[in-house]
């Protein structure tokens, strides 16, 4: 087996499935820190409107979000969801999700979630960090389909651990898609974690 340095060895685009961005070029002046936020012990972590110091309208077409080694007080479900006048929307997406899992081997992961734009299959391990990022679209407009999609890292408490991507939408035009909330299922708290939001130029 031979390796390839795919830093210096490689030229060109190299595509997102192989590690890549996807693009020819990262101009992080083009990622516009909007606010940062350290989680500590809360039910959800959430980015409205008009609230502390967040504003999404026209300014940006593309929301960006990361999600950096969240933690969890025990075993519990998470999922990303649209606000619509500061409210979770709890049904009505069309969300897909594919990716890996294993504790050993690889197998095919692959579901479909109604209730948010992504679910963790199962509860995430509260002994190993929960990680990704998602791009949000129409976050401010009005009668527009909320859309995001991003990719996600984690190990469920059964031991395997999940390394997935997600696309999903909310399945109607709402005049009030004025943020998000990443949030749990009702038990355990979100202990730590870092999170991140940018507005993309």
């Amino acid at each position: 087996n031979q390796s390839v340095n795919l830093a210096s060895n490689v030229t060109g685009t190299l595509p997102a499935a192989n590690g890549g961005t996807g693009a020819t070029s990262f101009d992080e002046s083009k990622f516009i820190l909007i606010k940062e936020t350290n989680a500590s012990d809360v039910a959800a972590v959430t980015f409205q409107n008009g609230t502390d110091s967040v504003t999404f309208d026209s300014t940006y077409k593309v929301y960006f979000l990361t999600m950096t080694n969240i933690t969890m007080a025990g075993d519990e479900e998470l999922f990303l969801r649209a606000l619509s006048g500061g409210s979770a929307l709890t049904s009505g997406y069309w969300t897909a999700q594919f990716g890996s899992y294993g504790s050993s081997l690889p197998n095919a992961y692959s579901d479909r979630y109604e209730n948010a734009f992504m679910g963790s299959p199962g509860n995430v391990e509260s002994t190993r960090p929960f990680s990704g990022w998602t791009y949000f679209y129409n976050v401010g407009v009005s009668s527009e389909q909320p859309q995001a999609m991003g990719q996600i890292q984690m190990c469920r408490d059964n031991g395997n651990v999940y390394g997935f991507g997600f696309s999903g939408s909310y399945n109607t035009a709402i005049s009030n898609f004025d943020g998000f909330t990443l949030t749990n299922a009702g038990g355990p708290n979100i202990t730590s974690g870092n999170f991140k939001l940018y507005g993309v130029k």
